[in-house]
C-alpha cells in the first residue's frame, strides 16, 4: 500500500460515521474530559464531546483490536489484528501532537490488550491466541524491556491485562482458567508471574479492574459472576452474585469511588452492584451487549459503548442512558445520494436502511426489516421514494421522510434481489437477481406491473445503470459479462465479455462510453456502440474493485475496493489524482454528490466516511 500511495495527494477526510463496538473497552474518555477516543477499522478517532468535531490517527494497516489511554493523558496506545504469519503492530501515539511516538512490532496476528503503567513509564502489550506472549516496553526509549509466554500450564489463552494503580512494577493478566499477578524485575529484565488461587472455581475472565488502593482485583466472567481476588495474597476473596448471575456473561467492569461496581453484560444489561455482596442495586437495559464503560465519576456521567455500535451518555444520579451516537454494526452494502442535493445520503446493511444528514453525521431515519439483508438501494430522481433490493427476493419502496413502506414487490427474484436502479422519469424500476435475470417493473398509482424479464446473464447481477433518456441500461454480472439492454424493445443490444467477475459499471456523462471494475483489479473503458475495449488501467494492486461512480461532468470518477483505498481518477488522463486512506475493511460502495462537493464511501467494517471531493464541477 505504501508504494501505491506514495507521492499522490490524500483526500481530505471530513467525517467518519462508525464505531467498532466489538473492541473490549474500545470507547475511552481522555483525562482532559473533552474527547472520546474510539476505533473504527484501522483508524483511531478523537471526537470532541462538546461539538462532535473529529480528528483521526492513521497508522494501522488493519482493524484496531484494543485501545488504552495513559493516566496523564500524554499517550494513547492501540493494537491491531493482522493476517496469520504477519506481525500485528502496537502504536503509541503522542496525544498532544497527534503523531506516532513509537510503533512496536513484536506480536503475531493479533494484539489482545494494552495497558499503561500509572506513571507513564511502561506499556504492557498482550498478544492474541496465536502469539501467547506478554511484553513490557519502555515508553521513553521505545524498546522492549522483557517478555514472557503468558498462558499458565493447563489453562487457555489470556484475554485481558491491567496495570496496578499505584505501582509501576505490578500488573495483572487474566483469561481462560487463570488470573496472574506479574512483577517486573527491572534489574534482571524479567517479569515473574504468580498464579492466583481460585480453588475449585474455574472461570473464563473477560475483563478485570483493580481497586484504587491496589488491594483487590475484580474479574468479570463469561458465566456471569464476579471474582474478587486479594492482590497481595493472590487468592480468591469472594465470588458473586450467587443467584442472579448476569446473562451472557460480564464483558466490562468499572469500580466507583464508593467501591460499588458498574457492570456491563453481553445481554445489554448495565447494572450497579453492591461492593459487599455484588447484589444488583440499579439496572438499565440497552439494545445489545455492553462492551465499554468510560468516563470520570466527578461529572456523574459515563459513556457506554455497545456491540450495536451505539454510544450512550449515562447519568449515574438518575441511572438513565441517552443515545448520543449510532452507526451500522455490520458491513455496509451500499450508499445512495439523492439527485440534486448534498444534504442527505442513505446507507444499507443487514436488517436496515439508514438516512443521514451530511453536515452533522447524525442518523435521521432508520428503516428496519428484521432478519433480512438489504443488498442495494437508490433514491428515485423525483426524491419521493427510496427503492431497495433485499435477499428475501423482494423489492421494497419506502417514503424517505417517514420511512413508511409504500410498496412491496413480492417474488421479484428467486435467489434474492442483488441490484436495483430507478429510471430518470421515476416511473420504472430495473432489478437484477442472484439467478442472473434482469426485470423491468412499471410503478402504478396503486401498485406495480412486471413489464419484462430479460435473460442473458448466467450468474448474479451486481450493478445496474440506466441511460439518462431511459432507453437503455447496462448490467454488470459475476458471469464475466456486461450487457447493454434496450429498455424500449427489451432486447440485449451488446454483450461485453472479460475474464473477471464484474462488480460495478458506470456510464460516462456523454454516454458513448462505459467504465467497469471487478475482480481482475482493472478499470476498463468500453465503447458502447461496438462493445469494444478502449483502454485498461491498473485499478488496484491488491483485491477487487467493488464500487465506482463518475461525476456529472464526466471529468473524474472514483473507485473503491478490497485494497481499502478510495481513489479519485482523471477520466481522460487515466491517472489517480487523490487517494483516501481511512477504511479498515473492503470498500463496498462509493458515491459523489451531484454538485461535486462531497464523496461518501462505505466498507465492510461498518464504516461510512465522508470526504471533501477535490475537483469542483466544470462551469
Amino acid at each position: 500500500m505504501a508504494n501505491e500511495t506514495q507521492g499522490i495527494p490524500q483526500l481530505e477526510l471530513e467525517a467518519v460515521i462508525g464505531f467498532n463496538g466489538h473492541v473490549p473497552s474500545g470507547l475511552r474518555v481522555h483525562p482532559d474530559r473533552e474527547h472520546l477516543i474510539y476505533p473504527l477499522g484501522c483508524t483511531v478517532i478523537l471526537k470532541r464531546i462538546a461539538n462532535g468535531k473529529q480528528e483521526f490517527l492513521h497508522g494501522h494497516t488493519n482493524n484496531v483490536s484494543c485501545i488504552s489511554v495513559s493516566k496523564s493523558g500524554s499517550y494513547v496506545a492501540s493494537g491491531q489484528v493482522n493476517f496469520m504469519g504477519f506481525k500485528a503492530a502496537v502504536i503509541i501515539w503522542n496525544y498532544a501532537e497527534r503523531t506516532i511516538h513509537a510503533q512496536l512490532d513484536l506480536h503475531k496476528a493479533k494484539v489482545e490488550a494494552v495497558t499503561f503503567s500509572p506513571n507513564d513509564k511502561y506499556l504492557v502489550t498482550l498478544g492474541g491466541q496465536d502469539d501467547g506472549s506478554i511484553v513490557v516496553w519502555n515508553i521513553e526509549t521505545k524498546q522492549s524491556i522483557c517478555g514472557s509466554p503468558v498462558s499458565a500450564r493447563g489453562a487457555g489463552h489470556c484475554l485481558t491485562v491491567q496495570y496496578a494503580n499505584t505501582n509501576d512494577s505490578i500488573f495483572v493478566s487474566a483469561g481462560s482458567g487463570m488470573v496472574q499477578v506479574w512483577e517486573l524485575d527491572l534489574v534482571n529484565r524479567k517479569i515473574r508471574p504468580t498464579e492466583c488461587n481460585t480453588g475449585k472455581l474455574k472461570r473464563i475472565v473477560k475483563c478485570i479492574q483493580i481497586s484504587e488502593d491496589d488491594q483487590f482485583i475484580f474479574c468479570g466472567t463469561t458465566s456471569g459472576d464476579i471474582l474478587k481476588i486479594n492482590l497481595k495474597m493472590t487468592r480468591l476473596y469472594d465470588c458473586g452474585p450467587v443467584k442472579a448471575k448476569f446473562s451472557q456473561g460480564i464483558s466490562i467492569l468499572r469500580i466507583l469511588k464508593s467501591g460499588d461496581l458498574l457492570v456491563g453484560s453481553g445481554s445489554g444489561t448495565l447494572a450497579l452492584c453492591s461492593k459487599s455482596n455484588f447484589k444488583t442495586l440499579q439496572k438499565f437495559q440497552l439494545e445489545k451487549g455492553v462492551t465499554s464503560i468510560a468516563g470520570r465519576e466527578e461529572g456523574q456521567q459515563f459513556f457506554v459503548g455497545t456491540e450495536a455500535a451505539q454510544m450512550y451518555r449515562f447519568g449515574l444520579a438518575d441511572f438513565k442512558a441517552e443515545l448520543i451516537s449510532t452507526s451500522h454494526s455490520s458491513a455496509v452494502k451500499d450508499v445512495a445520494i439523492p439527485f440534486g442535493t448534498s444534504e442527505l445520503f442513505a446507507t444499507c446493511a443487514e436488517e436496515d436502511i439508514r438516512l443521514w444528514h451530511i453536515d452533522k453525521p447524525k442518523e435521521l431515519l432508520r428503516i428496519t426489516v428484521p432478519n433480512m439483508t438489504c443488498n442495494s438501494l437508490g433514491f428515485m430522481i423525483d426524491g419521493h421514494s427510496i427503492i431497495s433490493a433485499w435477499n428475501d427476493g423482494k423489492i421494497r419502496v419506502f417514503a424517505p421522510k417517514s420511512g413508511q413502506l409504500m410498496l412491496v414487490i413480492d417474488h421479484a427474484h428467486k435467489m434474492g434481489v442483488t441490484a436495483i436502479a430507478g429510471t430518470n422519469d421515476s416511473k420504472r424500476i430495473v432489478s437484477g437477481g442472484g439467478e442472473g435475470q434482469v426485470r423491468v417493473w412499471e410503478l402504478l398509482p396503486h401498485g406495480h406491473r412486471l413489464l419484462q424479464i430479460m435473460k442473458e446473464h448466467k450468474a448474479t447481477v451486481s450493478c445496474i445503470k440506466i441511460k439518462s433518456d431511459d432507453t437503455e441500461c447496462v448490467t454488470a454480472s459475476c458471469d464475466g459479462a456486461c450487457v447493454i439492454w434496450d429498455l424500449v424493445r427489451f432486447v440485449s443490444l451488446r454483450m461485453l465479455i472479460a475474464n473477471t467477475l464484474f462488480r460495478t459499471v458506470c456510464y460516462h456523462s456523454e454516454e458513448y462510453q462505459i467504465i467497469t471494475g471487478g475482480t481482475d483489479r482493472k478499470v476498463a473503458y468500453w465503447e458502447v456502440y461496438e462493445g469494444a475495449t478502449i483502454r485498461e488501467l491498473e485499478g488496484s494492486q491488491s483485491g477487487a474493485i467493488n464500487g465506482m461512480h463518475i461525476t456529472q461532468d464526466g471529468r473524474h470518477f472514483v473507485t473503491g475496493g478490497d485494497d481499502k483505498l478510495v481513489k479519485v481518477w482523471d477520466f481522460m488522463e487515466g491517472g489517480v489524482t487523490h487517494i483516501g486512506i481511512a477504511h479498515g475493511g473492503s470498500i463496498s460502495s462509493v458515491k459523489i454528490c451531484s454538485n461535486n462537493r462531497i464523496l461518501v464511501s462505505t466498507s465492510a467494517d461498518g464504516g461510512i466516511v465522508r470526504w471533501k471531493f477535490p475537483h469542483p464541477p466544470s462551469i
